[in-house]
């Protein structure tokens, strides 16, 4: 894939294992691969979007001058947009959930984790 990257919204995430991530991320959310340097990084692309892929050994795994090592989780995530909450959940067996899908009033959002705890919320817009 040769997008232009200056139209293309890039979130890094970093991961333990580049080549899982890969596999997660096109098997289950259609994504494609743009670059592949495993096992330091990759990068993929769905729409707009660019999800880079980094890895232990990559530069923005990299120790903090404080001595911090970056690592996978938290809570700010991607939000990819579904229209059937539930049949998304349901497609999804096997991947790990931090919620049950919870009702407001803008729609209803899940939030799943990668292989290596990096959050994805799934939002079914009211």
């Amino acid at each position: 894939m040769t997008a232009d990257l200056a139209s293309l919204v890039s979130v890094r995430y970093l991961v333990d294992d580049v080549e899982e991530s890969l596999a997660f991320y096109t098997k289950h959310f259609g994504f494609t691969v743009r670059t592949n340097f495993a096992p330091a990084f990759a990068d993929v692309v769905r729409g707009n979007l660019r999800l880079l892929l980094s890895g232990p050994t990559s530069s923005a795994g990299r120790s903090m001058p404080d001595g911090t090592t970056p690592s996978p989780g938290g809570w700010n995530r991607i939000h990819l947009i579904v229209t059937d909450i539930e049949a998304e959940v349901a497609r999804l067996q096997g991947v790990r959930f931090r919620s049950d899908i919870v009702k407001g009033p803008g729609g209803q959002q899940v939030v799943l984790d990668d292989p290596s705890g990096n959050p994805i919320e799934l939002f079914q817009p009211a």
